[in-house]
């Protein structure tokens, strides 16, 4: 697994263990952690090996299956990393395939909603192409994973490669980084602090949230189905910044206030999953409430930040 030791990678790391896989992960720690997968160090079904995936991959053991989730994925993360974002999508898919191919394993691309761009189509179906702007702040992400998709199929078309495409609307839980740019650490980090929350534009923008476990399953049943066309996988509830905002403050019980920015450009209006193929061909759909997730995750934060707070006193006091 690339990116393995990232928020979404790390979830699947564990989901893959629990079942009785072993993992190698493959991760050059750029935006992941070791924090991410500490807890499976010295598990015999375990291996981490730190390595840029745009160089070549070397494997000496057996793959039966490769899950290329490698790539910068936020507005902080790939404003900052652009060039690097580019590569992990070309250049990275490149080897993460010639892998797979090498192996004769199957191959599983986490690609993004974002391709779908500011859509025009509401909501989103998997054969919308999408009203991207290759030349945006958002470009270099989102064009990445457009590529990474048809490289992927020409893999499949021209090399009989057995190619599994996801696409991953936002999706929130644990093991998220504080800083990490997108809206659920954001208002998350702003509530619990008590500091006002951000919203860009009106709030008018509608998200639709899912939590890391239903996605994960998901993106599990996928490898493990016949599909190869890509899907969705993604809560089709939707909702707006703003109520979203509001919700944040009813769940840390903050004191926090709303305040309004400029719309960033390219920001997409409208995101929601047609989970229509999911359901049919995986038998999926999400199934935490929003208030449970939201449960587990603002408890991560609260200790992560009571936990940088001790660590700030101590380095102020040394």
């Amino acid at each position: 697994m690339t990116g393995g030791a990232g928020f979404l990678g790390s979830h699947l790391a564990d989901l893959l263990i629990a079942r009785g896989h072993r993992v190698v992960v493959i991760d050059n720690l750029i935006t992941g952690t070791i924090d991410n997968i500490a807890h499976l160090g010295g598990n015999p079904n375990f291996k981490f090996i730190q390595q840029d995936v745009t160089e070549f991959i070397f494997l000496d053991t057996r793959v039966d299956y490769v899950w290329h989730f490698a790539s910068p994925a936020s507005p902080v993360d790939y404003l900052e990393l652009p060039i690097q974002t580019l590569k992990v999508g070309s250049l990275g898919t490149h080897k993460a395939l010639g892998l797979a191919k090498h192996k004769g394993a199957r191959f599983l691309l986490a690609s993004t909603s974002e391709i779908y761009g500011d859509p025009l189509v509401h909501p989103q179906t998997e054969d919308y192409w999408g009203n991207v702007n290759p030349i945006g702040p958002r470009g270099c992400y989102d064009e990445a994973k457009r590529f990474a998709e048809a490289l992927t199929m020409a893999y499949c078309n021209e090399h009989d490669l057995d190619t599994r495409i996801v696409r991953i609307f936002n999706t929130y839980g644990p093991r998220m980084r504080l800083n990490d740019g997108r809206v659920v650490p954001a208002f998350v980090s702003q509530a619990l602090k008590n500091k006002p929350l951000t919203v860009f534009g009106r709030g008018t923008q509608t998200r639709s949230f899912c939590y890391c476990a239903d996605l994960i399953e998901g993106v599990y049943r996928l490898m493990l189905s016949s599909a190869r066309d890509p899907v969705n996988i993604g809560n089709p509830n939707e909702m707006t910044v703003l109520e979203f905002a509001r919700e944040i403050i009813r769940a840390t019980r903050s004191k926090s206030r709303i305040v309004f920015k400029p719309l960033p450009q390219d920001d997409p209006r409208q995101r929601r999953p047609d989970i229509g193929r999911a359901r049919r061909l995986l038998g999926w759909e999400p199934r935490v409430p929003l208030s449970k997730g939201l449960e587990q995750t603002i408890a991560y934060f609260r200790h992560r930040l009571l936990g940088l707070g001790v660590e700030a006193k101590v380095e102020k006091s040394t």
